[in-house]
């Protein structure tokens, strides 16, 4: 990446040279030019939604703090800046406490309205009149809504004019602003026909998938979960707001069911809907199953992302696959569910040698991977 702040060597995470995308595009160079011909940010910088540490890296200089909702960003940002010799910046999570005061608020446009809700929401507060705020996203990521939110939780707010399909947000801090708190997290009462948590509530922060309502994957493979028996270890990957691990806890009351996703606001998501329903259970924030001792799961369930922030790809979903048939014992499942069209069961034999279709409807399919004893 070539800006006026240098030449970076960036990566996504995990590196993989095969990978043809990218790990910045023109809404970020948009912002690193504007940043530098308008004489450069000042104080106390804070960068929301840096993608895989394109900002974080340029401005390290300044010493930015990066509030990141993702693990992998977090992870891409740490390999960046190590890859370029960048120190100074401070990394921190969506679920830490952010620095007491900003005088520079950057910001890329995520994916989720709701997420750019609660960022905005949780540090207004910290912002004074003198505080310059800027965003980008590409034009298709800036909508009425997303400058309306500005203008409501921050103050007046304009646009720049597009260039290469990029755009630049401009918010000026109105003290007069009263937003009050977060409206999240938010939570909601699960419908019948789902198995044990049937008419149990669910608990979402923002940002996390399908926050208001169960969505229709996760519904089927609710009604599709194998039964265990004693203390299996039974991992809810990709667990979201915990659904799913609630009720394969809810089965087996025996079990040692862990919940484990890249997101912090899914892992809160998670705990917070584990603890309001009174069951016990252990959260981790990875990527996929990194960190758990090989051979030592019975059971994965598993609704894997086949979008990494707004491209299609499977590489989520085939680490995950990977990822479990290490953790696995012999004789242990991955159970998965995935839209027809992803040919899931495809990478499941070349992985596992086996693939079982459980359950299938016109639009999703249940299947069920086992490995092999020797």
């Amino acid at each position: 990446m070539t800006t006026p702040q240098g030449g970076f060597d960036l990566a996504r995470h995990p590196d993989d040279p095969r990978d043809a995308l990218r790990a910045w595009d023109a809404a970020d160079e948009y912002l690193l030019r504007h940043l530098h011909d308008s004489g450069g940010p000042g104080g106390n910088v804070v960068i929301v939604g840096d993608r895989w540490g394109a900002l974080t890296v340029a401005l390290a200089d300044l010493r930015p703090a990066q509030i990141a909702g993702s693990h992998l960003t977090q992870l891409a940002t740490r390999a960046n800046l190590d890859r370029n010799g960048r120190t100074g910046a401070t990394l921190l999570s969506s679920r830490d406490t952010p620095p007491d005061r900003i005088d520079t608020l950057l910001i890329r446009v995520p994916k989720s309205l709701a997420y750019l809700e609660d960022r905005l929401h949780r540090l207004a507060h910290l912002l004074h009149p003198g505080s310059v705020v800027a965003g980008t996203g590409k034009t298709t990521e800036i909508h009425t809504s997303t400058l309306a939110l500005f203008d409501r939780v921050i103050g007046p707010t304009r646009t720049s004019l597009a260039e290469r399909k990029a755009r630049l947000i401009f918010s000026t801090v109105d003290p007069g602003r009263a937003p009050g708190p977060s409206p999240w997290p938010k939570s909601y009462a699960l419908p019948s026909g789902i198995g044990p948590v049937s008419g149990r509530t669910v608990v979402n922060h923002a940002g996390v998938f399908c926050a208001e309502r169960l969505d229709v994957g996760t519904r089927f493979l609710l009604q599709n979960l194998p039964r265990t028996r004693g203390a299996a270890h039974i991992v809810d990957l990709g667990c979201g707001n915990g659904v799913v691990g609630l009720a394969a806890a809810l089965l087996n009351p025996d079990a040692h069911v862990v919940c484990v996703d890249e997101s912090h606001q899914a892992v809160a998501s998670a705990e917070a809907t584990f603890d309001l329903n009174g069951v016990k259970a252990e959260f981790h924030v990875a990527d996929a199953l990194t960190g758990t001792a090989p051979g030592t799961v019975d059971l994965v369930l598993n609704n894997p992302p086949f979008h990494s922030h707004r491209a299609v790809t499977d590489e989520v979903a085939w680490r995950m696959f990977t990822g479990a048939r290490t953790a696995l014992r012999p004789g242990g499942e991955l159970r998965v569910v995935g839209n027809r069209h992803l040919g899931y069961h495809v990478k499941l034999r070349r992985l596992f040698g086996n693939c079982e279709l459980v359950a299938s409807n016109p639009k999703f399919v249940v299947l069920s991977a086992v490995k092999r004893r020797r």
